[in-house]
């Protein structure tokens, strides 16, 4: 058998000496510089159309690791930034940039550009005044149309149904969060207190700091007065139809990303729906981990709530 990816793993996960380990990196560290620096930008067609790393993950594995500009491969990092800003622009695209990253100044300059500079210095100083100044002079005087939220180590924009993050104390910025994983509860606070105050204001978080997001909506005891026991009633019943059929689907697959789900009757006998939200949902990878809590999955919980609220008449939530 030949030596695969899984051999190498074990070989990092269980060698005793040091120095066989960072021997073995070095030679990963070489053929990745190789990779980058050379085979790949040499034909920049390809490099454009189809890069050496999938979805060109190897700029990730630099910025993320603080690596300055002059350590990128310029090429192919100039090619990233100009497909999120293409995309942005709603012009065609190579590829969706989902989970992409860019320095901050970069991404200012895609999403802010006029002020970029100005946001770039006042964002790295801390300066939040004069940061959000810009920002809404920009949604009232110019006709643009994004939301945003800062939590203290994390600055969220939304624009349209994307989200784009911007770690503060690194200078970078992840656009068009998907797949990647919500590092913390910190951030997943943040963007469940900006969805809900833009689709259901009404929302009331318990944040436990560092642990979890507790969310209860409550569905009116009317509403469910109105739906009848026998199913065949429901066929006109746009209330009846979700709550017979689809209802318990969907607390199902909720199981799967919340931390705890829980269903009571109050004393007015309005039905609560408590749910219980870490950074880490409740799917196990092969080695019984827990899998952290993706973007779009927080999306779809999201939906959940948007969905209950606005249209089975949710007069609250808590």
């Amino acid at each position: 058998m030949p030596l695969s990816p899984e051999h190498i793993l074990r070989f990092l996960e269980r060698e005793s000496e040091p120095k066989f380990k960072s021997e073995l990196l070095g030679f990963l560290t070489q053929r990745i510089n190789e990779l980058c620096f050379e085979e790949c930008q040499i034909d920049r067609i390809a490099c454009t159309l189809q890069p050496k790393c999938s979805r060109r993950f190897l700029l990730k594995l630099r910025i993320k690791n603080n690596l300055t500009v002059e350590n990128l491969p310029k090429f192919c990092y100039s090619v990233q930034k100009g497909v999120i800003q293409r995309e942005f622009r709603n012009k065609t695209v190579v590829y969706k940039p989902f989970d992409s990253y860019l320095f901050l100044v970069d991404f200012l300059d895609i999403f802010f550009h006029g002020d970029y500079r100005k946001l770039n210095r006042f964002i790295s100083f801390n300066k939040w005044k004069e940061t959000f100044e810009i920002l809404e002079d920009r949604i009232n005087n110019r006709d643009e149309h994004f939301n945003y939220l800062l939590t203290g180590n994390f600055f969220i924009f939304k624009f349209g149904d994307r989200i784009h993050i911007i770690y503060v104390k690194e200078k970078y910025s992840l656009c068009n969060a998907s797949r990647e994983y919500i590092p913390n509860v910190e951030l997943l606070s943040g963007l469940i207190q900006l969805y809900s105050s833009l689709y259901f204001p009404e929302v009331k978080l318990n944040v436990v700091p560092s642990r979890y997001i507790e969310i209860t909506i409550k569905i009116p005891y009317e509403v469910l007065l109105n739906l009848k026991d026998d199913r065949s009633d429901q066929i006109d019943s746009k209330a009846g139809e979700y709550f017979w059929n689809v209802f318990w689907e969907d607390l199902d697959w909720l199981t799967q990303y919340c931390e705890e789900v829980h269903l009571q009757i109050d004393s007015k006998q309005n039905l609560k729906i408590i749910l219980l939200l870490r950074n880490q949902s409740k799917r196990y990878l092969s080695k019984g981990k827990s899998m952290s809590l993706r973007f779009r999955d927080l999306k779809l919980i999201m939906n959940f709530i948007r969905r209950i609220y606005n249209d089975y008449y949710v007069v609250w939530l808590e």
